[in-house]
This record gives structure tokens, C-alpha cells and sequence, in this order.
């Protein structure tokens, strides 16, 4: 099942979403009051819709998340990545951190060229989302509603820019107003093999393939991602995880994105992101 947040032009709703039929159709209540019961397997009983289908070119893709729920992004998850993009070796441990909800775009926004950077950066991800009111972390993976597609915009000069011994200005490099993908929809847990999931992740720019992996090449994966963060700040239903990127990132190629960029983040099994780069500044 894919699950969408939308919008006409009026107040963002949640939608089923048929992409054989280009429709979506609106689901009643809050998203906390039926994921949970989505996420433990009760498919479309779970849900209630609300009025009948609308075309799918009609509503904007909103990024799927409420603006009360938290972005975290779990970095240096690919081995490949850390030796090619960075010069390093894997972590004992993996590295997590809270990225700003005003960073993220949906499917089909502009990314905004912030002006602090000349080194803005893509990063295809797998993106997990809490379905549980709370995470069992003896099978962190039943607490997952399903996935989404990421693309976590980095500025890395800004990361380069901590003051000396402090150490990553992460907060700088990763939280620029509306730079980070995240849609086009949730792709619900079922309609995936059992276990964290093998996917195929790309990323193009122009048409050129940048970064082409799997999720099946993580350090750690997604349910022992969930479990460390749980352990250190309780997940909430809602909450998304932001798994990782492979190789092939422009800190490792030096061909970072410009404006008027067209890129294109895709996850197997769940869709793309499209976006194009802008120097445009949000009202």
C-alpha cells in the first residue's frame, strides 16, 4: 500500500495512494490514530477513507511526515562511502543526528540553493518510517509503518566549517531550508520481503547516474538503526530515519550540485524523487 500526504491548495491530508489508477483518495482521522494499526499488519481495515478518489496531478506530494514529528538521519552507514567519499573507515558505532523539518521538500518542490554554500551535495537514501506508538526493540522492524525515498541535501563546506576541535558544523551542512527530498510516499512494510530491505538506491543528475548501490550494503541495518536511536531518544509515531547514502556523492567526486540541476532520487520498490535545483529564495 502507498500512503501519501497531500495537499489541493487547502490543508494537507493523508491519502491512499493507486498509482495503476493516477488517483489518491483522502484518509479520515490522524495519521497517529491509524498507523499504528497499519503498522501492525491490519491493512486497509485499518484505514477509513473520506470522499471519494481525486486525480493524483491534481494534489501537490507534501513530504510524508507531520511538522510535529522528528527528522533523524543516521550518517557513515556505507562503508564504500566513508573510504571513497571521505578518506575514512567505518565507525565501531553508528552515527545518528536531527535534521530541522523546515529542510525537507516534497516529491516534486525545488531544492533552494542556499546562499552560505558553494558545495551543496546529494545523498540518495532509504528513508524508515514509525508506524508504533512505541518501538519494540526486540523486533525493531515491527515498529516500522514502511519506507519512503530520500535525498539528504548536504552542504559540505559548512560541514568542513566547525570551529577547530569542536568539530562538524552538522547542524549548518544539513538543515538549510528546504534543500532535503523526501517522498513521494510511504510504501507500507508488507509489500516487502521480511527483514531490512535490499534495495536498489540511484541517484541522477541531468540524466547522469551519480550513485548507484543497494540498502543491503549498510554497516547496520535499518532495525539495528532503530534500536540505537530508540535506546538513546524514544522514537514516536511518526518519526522518520534516514538511513545512510553510498558512494558516489559529490564530496567524493567533486562535481557538486549547481542551479537548474534536475535530480532524481530513486529507491526500487517505492519511487522518485525529482527535483530541480533553484537559486529562488522562499518568501
Amino acid at each position: 500500500m502507498k500512503i501519501a500526504r497531500c495537499t489541493d491548495g487547502g490543508a494537507p491530508f493523508w491519502a491512499v495512494v493507486d498509482t495503476s489508477r493516477s488517483e489518491v483518495t483522502p484518509i479520515s482521522g490522524a495519521f497517529s490514530e491509524w498507523a499504528p494499526a497499519l503498522t501492525r499488519g491490519a491493512g486497509a481495515a485499518a484505514l477509513k477513507l473520506a470522499g471519494a478518489p481525486r486525480p493524483l496531478d491534481g494534489v501537490r506530494l507534501l513530504p510524508p511526515i507531520e511538522k510535529t514529528n522528528r527528522v533523524v538521519v543516521a550518517g557513515a552507514n556505507y562503508a564504500k562511502h566513508l573510504q571513497s567519499d571521505f578518506g575514512l573507515k567505518s565507525h565501531s558505532q553508528p552515527v545518528a543526528f536531527l535534521k530541522a523539518y523546515g529542510a525537507l521538500i516534497g516529491a516534486g518542490d525545488p531544492i533552494r540553493y542556499p546562499p552560505l554554500t558553494a558545495e551543496l551535495d546529494h545523498e540518495v537514501e532509504l528513508v524508515a518510517v514509525i508506524g508504533a506508538e512505541r518501538v519494540d526493540r526486540d523486533d525493531p522492524l515491527s515498529s516500522v509503518l514502511g519506507y519512503t525515498v530520500g535525498n539528504d541535501v548536504s552542504a559540505r563546506d559548512l560541514q568542513r566549517s566547525g570551529p577547530p576541535g569542536v568539530g562538524m558544523d552538522l547542524f549548518g551542512a544539513k538543515s538549510q531550508d528546504r534543500t532535503t527530498g523526501l517522498g513521494p510516499w510511504i510504501v507500507t512494510r508488507d509489500e516487502f520481503p521480511a527483514g531490512s530491505p535490499s534495495l536498489r538506491l540511484t541517484l541522477k543528475v541531468n540524466g547522469e547516474t551519480r550513485q548507484d548501490a543497494s540498502s543491503g550494503e549498510m554497516t547496520w541495518n535499518v532495525a539495528e538503526l532503530v534500536r540505537f536511536v530508540d535506546e538513546r531518544s524514544s522514537f514516536d509515531c511518526g518519526d522518520v530515519l534516514y538511513t545512510g547514502s553510498p558512494e558516489g556523492t559529490g564530496q567524493g567526486t567533486g562535481r557538486f550540485l549547481r542551479p537548474g540541476d534536475v535530480v532524481e532520487a530513486s529507491v526500487e520498490g517505492i519511487g522518485t524523487l525529482r527535483n530541480v535545483v533553484t537559486t529562488e529564495q522562499p518568501a
